[in-house]
């Protein structure tokens, strides 16, 4: 059985991701949106998979994120940057491994991998130079993971468990690598639950509540938990200015406007400064915070795209209704 906690404001919106839901073949969908530190819409629709007595998508329901997990590698990064652990993005990536084939990784900087403009294809291929162009892979992901182990000494999932889900109390938000009836799970198999691989999964509050403690700096129930320059740093563009003006800026992973440009994410009507980030299932968790909300949808897609679908026009239409649903409050 379908919920939803609403207002008629967001009817739109709830029927715009169901619809997704229906044209991607995915059979579990979700929306939350938050405004002003409250949770203004909450609708759960679907179920776990598509098989007979599934379980019902509710609140305890959690998703694979897929690359909304590069958001969290993001704050470990700009922990690390507060901390001195890491003294600039402007460092190249061999001054912290040294295993890398400097020919490859000649120029590379902490910055190039943070933004999708290193243009490495694995750890042995270069596709372009440093800085000059832009292209969405996980080859700077899986360098930072490793990064973050070592200077931490500790794993991804270490770090992140101990500077902020256990502070804020996130206990449904994690790298998961066996399946419980409380994930929604896509056939999948991982071996490790330490931050390497792309199994995060987080329920649709705790992905809004990530995506909150954005929007605050670093402050829960009026307390400032963790520095605010963190979060400052993460959600700020830091891609080369040089890059050509069609591509999209980028934070520390996070998608974010300073103008609409035709291959960003983010629909053209969010107002400068919001920011966003989008998982390969349809997952995406928005923050716009001219206007104070969070938006957060969840979704588990695993057949390919039909013809008739655009995922950037769907995903630039998600954040355009959020904002619109928003001010007809």
């Amino acid at each position: 059985m379908d919920y939803i906690k609403s207002n008629n404001g967001f009817d739109e919106l709830n029927r715009y991701v169901l619809s997704i839901r229906n044209l991607i073949s995915a059979s579990a969908a979700s929306v939350l949106v938050m405004q002003n530190d409250h949770i203004v819409n909450e609708c759960y629709a679907g179920n776990h998979d598509k098989s007979p007595n599934s379980r019902s998508i509710d609140a305890k329901s959690q998703f694979n994120v897929a690359s909304i997990r590069k958001t969290y590698l993001g704050f470990a990064i700009s922990l690390a940057l507060y901390e001195g652990k890491i003294r600039s993005i402007n460092d190249y990536v061999t001054e912290y491994l040294e295993d890398l084939d400097e020919n490859v990784l000649n120029n590379t900087t902490i910055r190039h991998l943070l933004t999708h403009t290193h243009g490495l294809q694995g750890p042995n291929k270069r596709l372009f130079p440093p800085g000059t162009d832009w292209k969405y892979n996980n080859a700077g992901v899986n360098l930072l993971i490793r990064i973050i182990q070592k200077i931490f000494d500790k794993s991804l999932t270490q770090v992140l468990e101990e500077r902020i889900f256990k502070p804020l109390g996130f206990t449904e938000t994690g790298w998961r690598k066996e399946k419980n009836d409380k994930l929604v799970w896509l056939y999948e198999d991982y071996r490790g639950d330490q931050g390497g691989e792309a199994n995060l999964f987080v329920s649709t509050r705790e992905l809004a509540y990530w995506g909150q403690i954005h929007l605050t700096k670093g402050k829960y129930k009026g307390q400032q938990i963790i520095p605010s320059s963190i979060f400052e740093q993460s959600i700020s563009i830091v891609t080369p200015s040089r890059l050509d003006e069609t591509y999209p800026r980028n934070g520390f992973f996070w998608w974010v406007q300073d103008k609409p440009r035709p291959l960003s994410e983010l629909g053209n009507e969010l107002p400068k400064g919001s920011y966003q980030s989008l998982g390969f299932y349809g997952n995406a968790v928005l923050v716009i915070p001219e206007y104070n909300i969070v938006a957060v949808r969840m979704l588990n897609q695993i057949e390919p795209n039909p013809t008739e679908y655009d995922y950037l026009k769907d995903i630039q239409s998600f954040g355009n209704l959020v904002l619109k649903s928003c001010l007809s409050q």
